[in-house]
Formats: C-alpha cells, sequence, structure tokens
C-alpha cells in the first residue's frame, strides 16, 4: 500500500488552472500537515504550500501566492493544490508530503512519487 498518491497532473496551456489531489491511505491524516513541492528540471526542489494538521493555517512560496490554494479534506484523506494561471515556470514534476505534526509527538513522515505538470502552448 502506497502511503500517498498525487494525481491531477498533465499537459495544460499558459494560464489555464490544474487541481492536484494528493490521498493518503495507512496512517491517521488528520494528524500530519502537508505540504506540496516541485522540482523543475535542473533545479533545486521547491517548496510550494503547506497547509498545517490542526489549524489549516496555510503557506505558500511568494512565487504562487495569489494563484495556488492548498486546502484538505480530513474527511476524504486528501489534500488538494488548486493552480490558477499556470505559465510555464510552473512546470515541474510536484510532490505531496506529509509530516507528523509535533503536537502529537513523532511518527513517520511520508512522501508521494509525484506528478507531472507541464505547461506549454
Amino acid at each position: 500500500q502506497v502511503p500517498l498518491v498525487e494525481s491531477g497532473g498533465g499537459l495544460v496551456q499558459p494560464g489555464e488552472s490544474l487541481r492536484l489531489s494528493c490521498a493518503g491511505s495507512g496512517f491517521t491524516f488528520s494528524r500530519y500537515d502537508l505540504t506540496w513541492y516541485r522540482r523543475a528540471p535542473g533545479k533545486e526542489r521547491e517548496l510550494v504550500a503547506t497547509i498545517t494538521s490542526a489549524s489549516g493555517r496555510t503557506d505558500y512560496a511568494d512565487s504562487v501566492k495569489g494563484r495556488f490554494t492548498i486546502s484538505r479534506d480530513n474527511a476524504k484523506n486528501t489534500v488538494y493544490l488548486q493552480m490558477n494561471s499556470l505559465n510555464p515556470e510552473d512546470t515541474a514534476v510536484y510532490f505531496c508530503y506529509a509530516g507528523y505534526s509535533t503536537l502529537y509527538g513523532y511518527g513517520q513522515n511520508y512522501w508521494g512519487q509525484g506528478t507531472q505538470v507541464t505547461v506549454s502552448s
């Protein structure tokens, strides 16, 4: 059983939108802070957006503020990344990461396998 599975990636044109999903299984999803990262070709991994476990506080990279929205549905064990006004610089493999919240002590963390997003005309 794969703990985190991303979906929703694909090829879109500049200005279009995509919604990524990341479904968790086999762990207590609600106790995890959830983060979307991306890695573009030839670049370092970049934190895109994060949402905390308890308060649902969100934070974004400056490069995506105002365009991307992270959200979570603990009942569905799923975290989402709504991406609007996509541009070619958003082209990357997007990964979700579940980090056990320190509010609850210590636990195992998980990475998804990634989903490709390509923005091109």
